[in-house]
């Protein structure tokens, strides 16, 4: 199966955990690519017109994970506009992961999580699964739990 999983990361976070996915993923012998989003122009926020730089295609995935950090208690506005920029998702199955360095449940990771569904949802696709992942002392269960979760789900979906 070939997945592609799409990230915003400024701080690494998001990228980790990326990676400790592709490489599960890889392991069980799935074809996994991670495309990292960038703003066009270089800018460094996004405003309300900001454009993707060379945004993925997504038609080559048969299963795509989106994720992203947790910015202001909500979603990272580069995910937030990089999904604006997609047509349709119609007949693809996603898994959705976002990261945060708050641990409290009222720092946004449910808020982002939840917007992070709905935008995929609103665009037709099928969410399959999310997680969050706080950046604190037990991240490295969360991130082993969100891998195996995720494996399982893609695994299910063949």
């Amino acid at each position: 199966m070939k997945i592609g999983i799409i990230i915003h990361s400024r701080t690494g976070h998001t990228h980790f955990v990326a990676q400790r996915l592709e490489e599960k993923l890889s392991a069980d012998g799935h074809a996994v690519d991670i495309q990292q989003l960038r703003l066009a122009g270089g800018q460094d926020a996004p405003g309300k017109d900001s454009m993707i730089q060379n945004p993925p295609d997504l038609n080559g995935y048969d299963r795509v994970i989106f994720g992203a950090p947790v910015h202001a208690f909500s979603l990272s506005k580069v995910m937030e506009a990089y999904l604006t920029q997609v047509s349709s998702l119609t007949g693809k199955t996603v898994a959705c992961f976002v990261t945060k360095g708050l641990p409290f449940d009222w720092t946004g990771g449910n808020r982002a999580i939840n917007e992070l569904k709905e935008i995929c949802e609103s665009k037709w696709a099928t969410v399959s699964g999310t997680g969050i992942v706080i950046w604190n002392k037990n991240r490295q269960k969360q991130i082993d739990d969100l891998v195996e979760k995720f494996s399982r789900l893609i695994d299910l979906d063949e």
